[in-house]
């Protein structure tokens, strides 16, 4: 299949093969010609100039260009000032881009484990000349001796080419090539050995820099042999290229392995699940490093001009995505998701990145959106929030051209979703207003509440969110279930003749998303994998939707004493049916009556044993948390995207959509009482002063109370403690009174306490006995 014809995650990008260079062409079928770079003219974003490409050389004659002219010059500077001649005629390669739009989800995570990588010609090896314990008791000696000699040709003849890499690391050279999840490579030699190198005196260092140039000549222009990969994977681990003057050397190495055939993609992520979090936090944090300095450089003196290199961000975009898979193969991962984010893509222009992704997703223009995992979180809700506000004025000019067109007045309430309602039938209104106004869902929401005077500034809006989510997840109105021990609510399996409540709650939180309202909603965490199964309403109505694929974990995140339980089964090491006695059967109670339901045709009389225990327990998983809710959640999610219909979505994390959805968790009570307003009070206040002492020393659980207490929710919004907009009002009362709080406007009112002990008293009980707008 060609790359235009494959379907990446958004989270998880398929890592597909690109294209080999011209100068293969011919000696390698297996790869493919690489296409020509599309000119964009204007479009040039973030420091990648993808105009037209002009008069360029190939690797080869950059190489030849560190001529031994220049020896002495090398010699004299350290191996963080490398000089290279010649610098402009780097092979220009084209960007190497993926497309991550598509409607269902695929990731590298799918693929067997048994990939074969294609039959490539044998490497007779050198003799191993050291092994780890040689090389140990070599640095030893130089230690006491000063004689780095023997070290210097150890690092002379391994980095000299591609087969003496293999010959020194691999753990048997005479072995053939090893299993997917093998890579042959004794790790904590090659571990050793750059852990040393970096302490090394330079002339060695410039040594192996060299004998990777030379590697990476040699391989560019010979066939590749079936060790190669091995070379790769080593030299990738290399400190050095923490250094920018090694870029050139990192970009050409980064640039090979980019564009290795799909099969040696498939060995490469399996090796980097193996390696330890230390080393594989270190690549990703090196090649997140490489793309920040490209796109922003210190000194730009220090790099080829960009127009000679618009090929290095892609190269190692696509490196990062090999990496980004295989952490999401490892459970639980090496590294959090959040350690593939670049700050630096929060200065670039989101919206360019994000149009080029949207006009030429299958094309070859690269674009970071591409590579979703590496955009963080804020700026991911810059794109999002954008992407809604054009989408407002797309339909609120639509209107207008309407109105006008049928020589109507205009009415300024025709550009906002207004709603009106009675707090006495909060729910039934709301649900019969959005489902009148539903070609109005995507204008800028505003709520009235009948026989209520006032303008709605944002404060009714929040107020209206937190008053219907109240009601409906209460435990009387049966739409969910609370678990206690989980904390959390999931659907309720009954059935009833009407789902379209459910989609009022995906409504709503679309609707929370599309205006950048934080919900106090506490859904486990597969609510939002399922919420993304596909991240675009496919066009066949008859496909599924909501349904992901689940495991144990993902119960044990809602019913964990269920979940021990069927872990337990698999774990059995007696007779499973004699000591079980279950049958594919699920029982639940509906409206006080036991109900069964077959987990296949025939369940009730199909035993569970040791042989298929696994089978069903897979299938009561599967039961609880995608069948049994079928159309509960299909109303739910329709109703959800009925209003966040964007690409965008696909840019996101099922994590990530939960955030926006209901804030993060992490506290920072020091940047809340940066960015706090004051009404009737100065910072300077001892009353004030006397809050944050107490507040800034309350443990974790209090302070969130204190949040809930004030906003209605004990999250932060996306973009921080700042985009609270929280507010100190003074309360000119009784200083016998407790603290009061209006959570629409995010004010805390606090009467002027005389001592610190009374203000702590007195706020402990108020956040602590307050009912407010708590779900249970």
């Amino acid at each position: 299949m060609s790359e235009a014809g494959r379907v990446p995650s958004p989270a998880t990008p398929l890592v597909v093969a690109a294209a080999a260079p011209e100068e293969r062409k011919g000696k390698e079928p297996e790869r493919e010609k690489l296409p020509p770079i599309v000119s964009a003219g204007a479009g040039a974003t973030a420091g990648l100039d993808r105009g037209a490409k002009g008069q360029i050389s190939t690797f080869s004659s950059f190489i030849s260009a560190v001529s031994p002219k220049k020896e002495a010059a090398e010699n004299r500077s350290s191996p963080a000032h490398l000089i290279f001649p010649n610098i402009k005629n780097v092979r220009d390669q084209p960007p190497i881009s993926l497309d991550v739009r598509q409607k269902q989800r695929i990731s590298m995570d799918a693929s067997s484990s048994e990939v074969k990588a294609p039959v490539l010609p044998e490497c007779i090896l050198p003799i191993q000349p050291k092994t780890l314990k040689d090389f140990q008791e070599g640095v030893e000696k130089v230690k006491s001796s000063g004689d780095w000699k023997a070290v210097h040709d150890f690092y002379l003849t391994t980095f000299d080419s591609f087969p003496e890499l293999n010959a020194a690391f691999k753990k048997d050279v005479t072995a053939s090539f090893n299993t997917i999840e093998d890579s042959g490579i004794n790790a904590k030699f090659v571990n050793a050995v750059y852990d040393t190198l970096i302490n090394t005196p330079q002339d060695i260092q410039k040594t192996v820099l060299k004998g990777i140039i030379n590697s990476l000549l040699r391989e560019w222009k010979g066939p590749r042999t079936k060790d190669d990969l091995r070379a790769y994977f080593i030299l990738l681990q290399n400190p050095q290229f923490n250094n920018t003057s090694t870029y050139v050397i990192y970009a050409h190495l980064l640039r090979q392995i980019a564009t290795l055939v799909e099969a040696d993609h498939h060995f490469l992520v399996h090796w980097f699940k193996k390696l330890s979090q230390k080393r594989f936090k270190q690549l990703v944090e090196r090649l997140l490093q490489f793309i920040s300095l490209r796109l922003f450089p210190a000194k730009p003196e220090e790099f080829p001009p960009i127009t000679k290199c618009s090929w290095w961000i892609p190269s190692a975009a696509k490196v990062l995505a090999l990496l980004n898979t295989a952490n999401n193969l490892v459970l639980p991962p090496l590294i959090p998701y959040t350690d593939f984010y670049n700050s630096t893509l929060d200065h670039i222009d989101l919206m360019e990145e994000y149009h080029t992704w949207q006009n030429f997703g299958n094309s070859h223009r690269f674009s970071f959106c591409q590579y979703p995992f590496v955009i963080s979180i804020a700026a991911k809700k810059i794109i999002i929030q954008r992407d809604s506000e054009q989408q407002m004025i797309n339909i609120a000019r639509q209107s207008l051209v309407d109105k006008v067109s049928r020589r109507q007045r205009p009415d300024m309430n025709m550009l906002f979703l207004n709603m009106k309602v009675r707090r006495t039938h909060l729910v039934s209104d709301s649900l019969d207003e959005l489902t009148r106004k539903r070609a109005d869902l995507k204008k800028k929401l505003k709520v009235t509440f009948v026989g209520e005077a006032g303008l709605d500034m944002g404060g009714l809006t929040k107020e209206w969110f937190l008053l219907l989510i109240r009601q409906i997840f209460h435990p009387d109105y049966g739409m969910f279930t609370y678990h206690k021990d989980s904390h959390c609510h999931w659907f309720s399996s009954f059935k009833c003749d009407n789902y379209s409540e459910f989609r009022l709650v995906g409504i709503l939180m679309g609707l929370a998303v599309y205006n950048s309202i934080t919900l106090d909603i506490r859904f486990p965490p597969c609510c939002y994998k399922k919420l993304l199964s596909p991240p675009i309403i496919p066009s066949d109505q008859n496909i599924p939707v909501g349904i992901c694929s689940v495991t144990v974990d993902d119960l044990c995140q809602i019913m964990p004493e269920l979940a021990h339980g069927l872990s337990e089964l698999l774990s059995h090491e007696g007779n499973v049916e004699e000591d079980f006695y279950s049958t594919f059967q699920v029982f639940q109670e509906e409206f006080g009556i036991i109900k069964s339901y077959n987990l296949k045709p025939g369940g009730d009389k199909i035993s569970v044993t040791n042989q298929n225990r696994k089978e069903y327990v897979q299938l009561y998983t599967d039961f609880l948390l995608n069948k049994s809710i079928y159309k509960q959640f299909a109303a739910f999610y329709y109703g959800f995207h009925s209003v966040c219909a964007s690409n965008a979505l696909m840019l996101l994390r099922p994590e990530e959509v939960e955030i926006l959805v209901c804030g993060s968790p992490d506290l920072d009570m020091y940047a809340l009482q940066k960015s706090t307003q004051y009404d009737g009070y100065a910072k300077t206040d001892l009353t004030i002063k006397y809050f944050w002492d107490v507040v800034l020393g309350f443990p974790l659980d209090l302070q969130k109370k204190l949040l809930h207490f004030t906003t209605g929710s004990d999250r932060v919004p996306v973009g921080g403690m700042a985009d609270l907009n929280f507010k100190i009002s003074k309360n000119e009362t009784s200083t016998n009174w407790l603290p009061v709080a209006h959570t629409c406007f995010n004010q805390l009112c606090l009467p002027p306490y005389k001592s610190k002990k009374d203000l702590k008293q007195k706020l402990i009980i108020g956040i602590s006995n307050s009912e407010g707008f708590g779900l249970e």
